[in-house]
């Protein structure tokens, strides 16, 4: 097990450095959070694909999944709502795939497009294997998240802190349901136990 460790550090650590004049331009929009989400989801993804070529499964507790879940989820919040430079956002659009559209027209920055894209898909999987853990029937399955990324959505418009966009709740939802469909992957290299 601390080989697999020492790999996943190894190239989690090279594979962020290498990245890291890109990750640093996040930062001018963005809370400097962004490259400790970003090197931490490294890592973690990283890690659990060495334990799958390892065919290794790590246990850990019920609590420090949670206290991991919950540390991931602040890091998350602040990149929603803290951003640098006092920026103020007032903008709404409820027209489905229209801002996906303008971000696949290579009007914009491919950095911005990629990282927006990329993260509202990539950034809430851990919410659909935190989801499918608690056991929930299928109804809930697509109601809770559908609910709290819509509270998240207005939540931004309220605050001024980002934009209420429809297709951010579409990018949202499918990072949710692809974390639906990695579950089956994630028992194998993961178990969870009450104590």
């Amino acid at each position: 097990m601390k080989k697999s460790i020492m790999i996943s550090l190894f190239i989690s650590l090279g594979t962020y450095l290498a990245l890291s004049p890109i990750f640093w331009r996040l930062t001018s929009y963005l809370h400097p959070i962004v490259l400790a989400v970003l090197l931490f989801c490294i890592f973690f993804l990283v890690y659990f694909f060495v334990l799958l070529i390892r065919k290794e499964s790590i246990h850990i507790s019920s609590r420090l999944f949670l206290s991991l879940f919950i540390l991931y989820s602040i890091g998350l919040l602040i990149l929603l709502f803290l951003r640098p430079n006092d920026q103020s956002y007032n903008s709404m659009n409820l027209i489905p795939f229209s801002t996906i559209s303008f971000y696949l027209s290579g009007k914009v920055n491919w950095l911005i497009s990629f990282y927006n894209l990329a993260a509202n898909v990539g950034l809430f999987i851990p919410y659909g294997i935190y989801l499918l853990l608690k056991n929930y029937s299928p109804l809930k399955l697509i109601f809770i998240p559908m609910v709290l990324i819509a509270f998240i959505e207005i939540m931004q418009l309220i605050t001024h802190r980002g934009s209420l966009d429809i297709d951010d709740l579409i990018l949202n939802l499918a990072g949710v349901f692809i974390g639906y469909l990695f579950f089956p992957l994630f028992k194998k290299a993961v178990t969870i136990h009450a104590k």
